[in-house]
């Protein structure tokens, strides 16, 4: 993939490299592993956004309620990968985050999945309203 294929494809998106301690007695990547790819780059997107800023001002920012993953293809060590991330279904206190994991090695999807984002005031413990400065450094982003 090219990096212009990649910026339209994908507002967010990281390269990084499998390491040896990614991997199972099964000799590819454990599962648990495409998590941390997600979160990886869902924690690029939140400094993009401007969400990290406005947590530590207000305690009001994003909680995982939840994720999945299909896995489309093993990975294993040596290998690159390219982490692509962008939100739809953006409502008043939640949006879907996509991810998709591409191997530079097979050429082809290793994994994607999604996960669901509330924003949460951890002072009172309960969920918040996305800030509208948030959601329009979304739409901004993502063109």
């Amino acid at each position: 993939m090219t990096g212009n294929e990649l910026n339209k494809q994908y507002p967010i998106y990281l390269k990084q490299k499998v390491i040896w301690g990614d991997m199972d007695a099964f000799e590819h990547v454990n599962n648990t592993v495409y998590f941390r790819y997600f979160e990886d780059a869902r924690m690029e997107f939140f400094m993009q956004l401007g969400v990290i800023d406005h947590l530590k001002e207000t305690n009001i920012g994003p909680i995982l309620a939840s994720t999945r993953c299909d896995f489309r293809a093993p990975l294993s060590f040596p290998d690159e990968i390219i982490i692509g991330a962008w939100i739809d279904q953006i409502a008043e206190k939640r949006f879907t985050m996509h991810y998709r994991v591409h191997s530079l090695n097979q050429q082809c999807l290793a994994a994607e999945g999604e996960g669901l984002v509330v924003f949460y005031d951890y002072e009172n413990k309960k969920s918040s309203a996305i800030p509208e400065h948030i959601i329009q450094n979304i739409k901004q982003l993502q063109g």
